[in-house]
């Protein structure tokens, strides 16, 4: 009897420190469904940027492109136009929102898989600080580091 409550004890904490809390759960319905990204730029510096993103193309080619969020099994993908300088097609992605950036700040983030929902990245993912998101637009934030430098890449989305 002792053994089995406590290995209930054990199995209810570990649920409760798995769950979603509300604030990401709100965000995570938010973000399903079909967005644009229409704009990338670069604070905390000055000059022209050419960057290759998520190690997949440069931001020219994420310009434009279109991203779908599924809540209901945390996949999705983008989609890039192909152009002369834009590899084209569907990158597929397993994401999330959590609550563990700077002073629990809800990030995005996200890991690449195939079509079979396999995770083909090796574990290496992605996040991007959660700064605006509304039922028609999206601002995400990333911080990167260039010659020693920090530099926020911020990408700006509407809703379809």
């Amino acid at each position: 009897m002792r053994k089995t409550i406590t290995l209930l004890g054990i199995f209810a904490m570990l649920l409760s420190s798995c769950s979603v809390s509300k604030t990401a759960r709100g965000q995570r319905n938010l973000l399903s469904g079909s967005w644009t990204l229409n704009n990338i730029s670069f604070e905390n510096n000055t000059g022209n940027f050419k960057a290759v993103l998520f190690n997949d193309v440069e931001d020219i080619c994420l310009e434009g492109s279109n991203w779908f969020f599924r809540d209901n099994n945390s996949t999705g993908r983008y989609t890039i136009k192909p152009s002369t300088l834009c590899g084209g097609g569907d990158r597929f992605i397993r994401w999330s929102v959590t609550e563990r950036g700077e002073n629990y700040q809800s990030q995005l983030q996200f890991k690449f898989i195939d079509e079979k929902l396999k995770d083909i990245s090796g574990g290496l993912g992605y996040r991007l600080n959660i700064q605006d998101l509304t039922e028609q637009a999206m601002t995400l934030k990333s911080n990167v580091s260039v010659d020693g430098e920090p530099i926020t890449v911020i990408y700006e989305f509407t809703k379809k």
